[in-house]
């Protein structure tokens, strides 16, 4: 016999939990699609535009904080699914074991980023403003009580306590360094967002682990994934709206949080971001080799090489999309220290693949322009 299956018998199937995280991303992802033509219309009556010229060679003005509607998108699914429970008076949507006093946290966590983000997407701000703000942002985060307090043990399988001061300072810097790489690697269409949503999966995967049993960081780790996906309909290439700083500052951040909610992530974190973490490492050292400023924008990144040796566009970015799904596997299978055993092998590997891309390209002054799209500058 048809007919729809009663609430019930589907719970007693499919935990709630399973239901909360799955309704929760697609929710989002809904939100997402809708919001972004909003943002993109919103955003050329307020002349938040990227405008073409130099080296931004996409034909039009494309709206420049698209990625506000992530977290416009994020934040309403997270804000709906708490209020109706709220409102019910018990736990329905949201069960016990997911609801966490650091949902305050995060929120606020998110919040700061998107307006550091928003705010330089107006103004376009110089790098060392933009900087200064991060700065800000990770300070006030450690201030409201998130801190990475231990890592995990390079060589043994315990974990390190950090004192204070180091605690403070190292929290700062992952947070900082979020960001710095997820904006150096924002230079193709699709790339910097693509890469988050697939490190919000991991983390959510791991959250759910035995071992780790962290079902908040899950429902908020693939409520994020979702609305990022939701997000790519309409900046992958050929992109009609740009991250931007707005973008990048909420995902740089969230993903930051949700990674030291819970300290084994944060050597997960480091390994499934492997490519814009060590893409940035290299891309410095090599700036402060040649006596470049830090963030001074060039073609040298890692998605630059790909496009030398005559990768297209969308195949430069699924290659990376592709390395770092490899990462987040391998993230998900093995346990801290061998994490970061395998983030020291692949920054060995990375290294000797963009000194081989190099050698096998042609010199930037003698490509055709028009192989490279538009890249944002590294203004983080």
């Amino acid at each position: 016999m048809g007919g729809a299956v009663p609430l019930s018998s589907l719970l007693a199937i499919v935990p709630t939990t399973a239901l909360l995280l799955v309704g929760s991303a697609v929710f989002a992802f809904a939100l997402a699609a809708v919001f972004a033509p909003f943002v993109g219309l919103a955003a050329r009556r307020l002349g938040m535009l990227d405008l073409p010229g130099g080296r931004r060679l996409h034909p039009r003005p494309i709206p420049r904080p698209g990625g506000f509607a992530i977290a416009a998108a994020f934040g309403v699914a997270i804000f709906l699914f708490w209020l109706v429970d709220r409102i019910a008076g018990q736990p329905f949507l949201i069960p016990e074991e997911v609801r966490s006093s650091r949902f305050t946290l995060t929120a606020f966590a998110a919040l700061l980023g998107v307006l550091v983000g928003l705010v330089d997407d107006f103004f376009e701000l110089r790098a060392r403003w933009q900087f200064l703000g991060l700065m800000g942002v990770a300070a006030v985060i450690v201030y409201a009580g998130i801190r990475i307090d231990f890592v995990n043990d390079p060589f043994d399988d315990g974990v390190l306590q950090l004192a204070l001061p180091i605690a403070v300072a190292f929290t700062m810097f992952w947070i900082v360094g979020m960001n710095v790489a997820l904006n150096f690697i924002d230079g193709l269409d699709g790339l910097a967002a693509g890469v988050a949503a697939i490190a919000a999966l991991t983390l959510g995967g791991l959250a759910l682990l035995p071992q780790v049993s962290e079902p908040f960081v899950a429902w908020m780790a693939f409520t994020l994934a979702g609305a990022i996906c939701g997000f790519l309909l309409f900046n992958f290439h050929p992109a009609r709206l740009f991250l931007g700083t707005t973008g990048v500052a909420f995902l740089g951040t969230m993903l930051a949080v949700l990674s030291i909610f819970g300290t084994s992530k944060v050597a997960a974190a480091l390994l499934v971001l492997g490519v814009p973490i060590i893409d940035t490492f290299y891309v410095l050292v090599r700036r402060a080799l040649t006596g470049q400023p830090p963030f001074a924008p060039d073609r040298g990144h890692f998605h630059h090489r790909l496009l030398d040796v005559g990768l297209s566009h969308p195949q430069a970015v699924l290659v990376i999309y592709a390395m770092t799904a490899v990462l987040g596997t391998i993230a998900y299978m093995t346990s801290g220290r061998t994490q970061l055993v395998s983030f020291a092998g692949f920054a060995v590997l990375l290294g000797v693949a963009v000194v081989g891309l190099a050698q096998r390209a042609t010199k930037a002054s003698e490509l055709d322009p028009g192989l490279y799209p538009s890249e944002e500058a590294d203004t983080a």
